[in-house]
């Protein structure tokens, strides 16, 4: 007996077969509108849209599918007696399960889609993050050729013996760029050696004029980490900006306070012939915030000009 008919053994085998069938049909039918439909339909930019496709080509599949598999089986299995009343409440079954089950489907494909989208926009933003911080990099080497070209062709004019030792003491300055270029952090000690022997260049060049006091004790510069070539452009900016002469040298001092690099020097105005384009503060700004996500700090007051740099801490 099987809904009120009576069914041989084998018919009851077959009935449940041509069940199982009515599923799959249903199934898979859907499966494949759904697919198709998300080429037309995207749940991020047209989500209304999407969800009045997806309840129509629902229902305009299931309900007339399930009707007619539902009424084959009467026909087959029951001698054509369709029972209406229980085929319209098995076929309104059949598209609550379906809308319920596409609700679920949809949902973790959307999530998953999701997921992939944060993925790609991630990948998207390190990949733009990489390119302008190579870009910034690149602008380092062609900003330091041209200041130290600069400094040889006066000093040619002025102090030939002078722009020989310049000229070789610039290529082991020039070394220290192309070795390091390639990496987003160095020892504090790289940096300031570093600066140590571009101060050098500096002091060929105006002597007595230039001074650098670093105030840092030696023991910590192995615990920390800076991006290559920071403070140079510091001490670059310096001299770019101020006046100074034997008698009255431009004194620039280098600390370290509660992982803080600070660059100090008292301000002795230069007038310049060109607005300053500030690159060299700029790239510097932008390049630590892509290495470190921390910000720069530049302050200015009547007397001095300070520069700060957060660093990282070795633990």
């Amino acid at each position: 007996m099987f809904n009120g008919f009576l069914l041989t053994h084998w018919q009851l085998k077959l009935s449940y077969a041509y069940t199982i069938l009515i599923s799959f049909v249903i199934w898979h039918g859907n499966r494949f509108l759904l697919f198709t439909l998300r080429s037309y339909f995207d749940w991020f930019n047209k989500p209304v849209r999407k969800i009045i496709a997806l309840f129509l080509a629902v229902s305009f599949y299931t309900i007339p599918v399930s009707s007619l598999l539902l009424a084959g089986w009467y026909y087959i299995f029951a001698g054509g007696q369709v029972n209406r009343q229980i085929l319209f409440t098995a076929t309104l079954i059949i598209m609550i399960c379906v809308v319920f089950i596409t609700h679920v489907y949809e949902t973790v494909f959307l999530v998953k889609e999701s997921e992939s989208e944060m993925v790609r926009n991630e990948q998207l933003q390190k990949a733009k993050a990489q390119a302008e911080l190579e870009a910034l990099k690149n602008q380092i080497d062609p900003h330091f050729i041209f200041n130290s070209l600069n400094t040889l062709s006066h000093l040619i004019g002025e102090n030939p013996g002078n722009a020989k030792l310049f000229n070789d003491s610039m290529a082991d300055v020039f070394r220290y760029l192309l070795q390091n270029k390639g990496r987003n952090l160095v020892l504090l000690r790289e940096e300031v050696h570093f600066l140590k022997d571009y101060f050098s260049l500096l002091k060929i060049r105006f002597e007595n004029a230039v001074q650098l006091n670093i105030l840092i004790p030696a023991q910590l510069f192995d615990h920390y980490l800076v991006p290559p070539i920071s403070l140079q452009i510091l001490i670059e900016n310096a001299i770019k900006h101020n006046e100074f002469s034997d008698d009255t040298p431009l004194v620039i001092e280098v600390s370290l306070h509660e992982n803080e690099l600070t660059v100090y020097n008292r301000i002795q105005k230069k007038i310049l012939r060109k607005p300053s384009s500030r690159i060299g503060l700029q790239n510097l700004a932008e390049r630590y915030k892509l290495i470190t996500e921390k910000t720069i700090s530049v302050s200015k007051d009547e007397k001095g000009f300070t520069v700060t740099l957060p660093v990282l801490k070795i633990n």
